[in-house]
């Protein structure tokens, strides 16, 4: 970073993100009157058939997307039924507009990499940091974005990338991500090391990668990477960000191809950016971790 971020104020960012918990617990509830007009229930074709919004997500299911303890099994690290964590908080916000209440969500485990591959889906919707992409949408449907991406790079402190102010710096070291994420088309169609960056299966195996030091770099999202450098690596440290080029990168929900409910998934995420719910919900749980320096 061109001024670094100390380990205390990472941790007091996180932390910030965590305890917001009261300030979350206004914000979810203080969304425009429920009820979409077109989108009754039973005429969303949801997968349960008692008319309960189910509901996908990657475990574990890190913060700031997702916070809460360890409550409902088979969830680790973080409970997204909690409502804490701004994606959890989006969903819970999204499923209000359609006229679900808390107790008529569940949610159901499934690997990042599945959500948006063909074949059946066991959600409605899904939400654990899936950009949109022209290729990944011909196999499911996408809706508007509900956060817009920024790439990041982490790097340990006291090591040489730590020190790093370019992309064009960046290419002599090796760099790794998760696969099939957006993060790793950064590393190779933007950064385009010299030696070809490492890929993981999860986001934890690549954050142990980093630890371990099998490589010097690891690509994530910009809040994934204030996090991990404040709790997941103790020497972390945010070495930039990157400004998107030409369209920006947008996280959406992801659902089955076709499906009836996302139109009306669309119209719920236009009047939550219309009332302020999602403004809101960012300064709680994603203003503390949108500093870095931009790496050009």
């Amino acid at each position: 970073m061109r001024k670094a971020l100390s380990t205390s104020l990472a941790l007091a960012a996180v932390t910030a993100l965590v305890v917001a918990v009261s300030a979350n617990g206004r914000s979810t509830t203080a969304t425009a009157a429920t009820g979409i007009p077109g989108c009754a229930k039973d005429k969303l074709g949801l997968l349960d058939k008692a008319g309960m919004l189910t509901i996908g997500a990657d475990n574990p299911a890190f913060h700031p997307w997702f916070g809460g303890d360890e409550k409902t099994k088979p969830w680790k690290f973080s409970d997204p039924y909690s409502g804490k964590g701004y994606e959890s908080a989006v969903a819970y916000a999204v499923a209000k507009q359609l006229g679900f209440s808390k107790e008529q969500v569940k949610w159901a485990v499934t690997p990042f990499n599945n959500s948006f591959r063909p074949g059946k889906k066991s959600f409605d919707f899904y939400i654990t940091q899936v950009s949109y992409s022209p290729q990944r949408a011909k196999a499911v449907d996408f809706s508007k974005g509900y956060y817009f991406v920024n790439q990041s790079i982490v790097g340990r402190k006291g090591k040489p990338i730590a020190s790093v102010r370019s992309i064009n710096g960046l290419r002599k070291y090796t760099l790794g991500a998760q696969v099939g994420t957006t993060s790793y088309d950064f590393i190779v169609k933007q950064i385009r090391p010299a030696s070809s960056p490492k890929v993981y299966d999860t986001n934890d195996a690549a954050v142990q990668a980093l630890k371990n030091g099998r490589i010097d770099g690891l690509v994530v999202d910009l809040p994934t990477a204030f996090y991990v450098a404040a709790v997941q690596v103790p020497d972390g440290r945010v070495v930039g960000q990157f400004r998107a080029r030409g369209a920006r990168e947008r996280f959406g929900l992801v659902l089955p191809k076709g499906s009836k409910l996302t139109a009306c998934a669309n119209r719920a995420l236009d009047r939550l950016w219309a009332n302020g719910t999602i403004k809101n919900l960012q300064r709680i749980w994603l203003a503390h971790a949108t500093g870095a320096p931009v790496l050009k």
